[in-house]
C-alpha cells in the first residue's frame, strides 16, 4: 500500500513538471498527426524551392565563391543527404543546379510549384499552430492571407541568403581581427571561434524565423517574453537536430530494401523531426501562456473575428 502511494505521489509530481505538461498538451491537440501532415507537404515544397533557389542563386551569388560555399553549407545542414559536394554524399550535384535557369519552362513550372506548395505549407502551418494555441482558424480574407504568406515565403528565402552572407562576413572579420592580434588564421583557436560564430548566426536565424512563424504567420499577438521562451527552446532544439542530422538519419535509411528511396524517406523523417520541434515549441508557448493567465484566443490580430468553435486542423492536413 505504501509503495503504491509513493508511486502515485511520484507520478503526480512528474505530471506537474512543465515539459510533461507541454508534451501532454501537444499530444492532446493532435500535434504528432499535424506534424506528419506538415512534413509530407514540406518535402514537395523543398524540391521546388531547391530548383528555384539555385536558379536565382546562379544570378546572385555565383560570382562569389565564398558566399556560394556558405549557402551550400547552410542547405546541407538544413537538408541532410540531399545536396552533395564538399566531401559529402548527396542525391543532387550542386553544379547541375547552379546551371539551371529560372527563365526556362522547367524554371517556370518549378516556380509555380514552389508558390503553390509553399503557400499551402504556410496555411497548414498556421492552422496547426493556432490549433496548438487553442485558437480557431483565421477568418481574414483568403486573398489577403495568400499575399501575406507570399511575402513571408520570400522573406524566408532572403533570410537564407543573408545568413550565408553573414557567415562569410563574420569569418572574414574574425580573420582580420586575428591578423591584428598576430594569431594564425588556420590555428585551432581560429577554427573553433569561427565555428561558434557560424552556430550563433544559425541560432539567431532560427530564432527570428520561429518568432515570425508563431507571431506573424499565425496572426497571434503573443507577449514577447513568452514568445522568446518558446522560440529560443525551439531554435536550440533545431540546432541540435542539424548537428546530428546525418547521424539521426543514417540508421533509419540504412535498410537495403529502402536504398532506392533512401533520400525521400530520409527527408520525410527529417521534416517530421523539424515539424515536431516547431509544434512542441508552440505547445511550450501555449502552456506558458496558460500558466501566466494569458489568453492567446483574445490576442488575435486586428481584423479577425473570434469564433468559439474548435478547429480540426488534423483533418485539413
Amino acid at each position: 500500500m505504501a509503495l503504491m502511494e509513493n508511486v502515485t505521489a511520484i507520478v503526480a509530481r512528474l505530471m506537474k513538471l512543465k515539459p510533461v505538461r507541454v508534451f501532454l498538451h501537444y499530444a492532446a491537440h493532435n500535434g504528432p498527426l499535424m506534424a506528419a501532415g506538415l512534413s509530407f507537404q514540406a518535402i514537395f515544397a523543398a524540391f521546388a524551392a531547391i530548383w528555384v533557389g539555385f536558379a536565382i542563386a546562379g544570378f546572385v551569388i555565383s560570382s562569389n565563391p565564398e558566399v556560394e560555399d556558405a549557402f551550400l553549407t547552410l542547405l546541407r545542414s538544413n537538408l541532410p543527404g540531399l545536396i552533395g559536394g564538399d566531401g559529402s554524399e548527396g542525391a543532387i550535384d550542386p553544379d547541375d543546379l547552379f546551371s539551371t535557369g529560372i527563365l526556362t519552362w522547367t524554371g517556370v513550372i518549378a516556380a509555380a510549384g514552389l508558390v503553390f506548395t509553399a503557400l499551402g505549407w504556410l496555411a497548414s502551418g498556421r492552422d496547426a499552430v493556432r490549433n496548438i494555441f487553442t485558437v480557431p482558424p483565421a477568418t481574414t480574407n483568403f486573398l489577403l492571407l495568400k499575399v501575406k504568406d507570399l511575402g513571408i515565403a520570400i522573406a524566408f528565402g532572403i533570410a537564407l541568403v543573408v545568413s550565408a552572407a553573414l557567415t562569410v562576413f563574420s569569418t572574414a572579420a574574425l580573420a582580420t581581427v586575428f591578423g591584428w592580434l598576430g594569431i594564425d588564421s588556420t590555428s585551432d583557436v581560429t577554427v573553433i571561434v569561427a565555428r561558434i560564430a557560424g552556430l550563433l548566426i544559425a541560432l539567431g536565424l532560427d530564432i527570428v524565423v520561429l518568432g515570425a512563424f508563431y507571431r506573424v504567420v499565425s496572426g497571434i499577438r503573443i507577449p514577447w517574453r513568452i514568445l522568446a521562451q518558446g522560440t529560443i527552446i525551439g531554435a536550440v532544439a533545431l540546432g541540435i537536430l542539424k548537428a546530428l542530422g546525418s547521424s539521426l538519419l543514417g540508421g533509419a535509411t540504412s535498410n537495403p530494401l529502402l536504398a532506392s528511396f533512401a533520400v525521400i524517406i530520409g527527408l520525410l523523417i527529417w521534416f517530421n523531426f523539424i515539424c515536431q520541434v516547431i509544434l512542441l515549441a508552440a505547445s511550450w508557448i501555449s502552456v506558458s501562456s496558460e500558466d501566466r493567465g494569458v489568453s492567446l484566443a483574445g490576442s488575435q490580430k486586428r481584423g479577425e473575428k473570434t469564433d468559439a468553435r474548435p478547429s480540426n486542423t488534423a483533418t485539413a492536413l
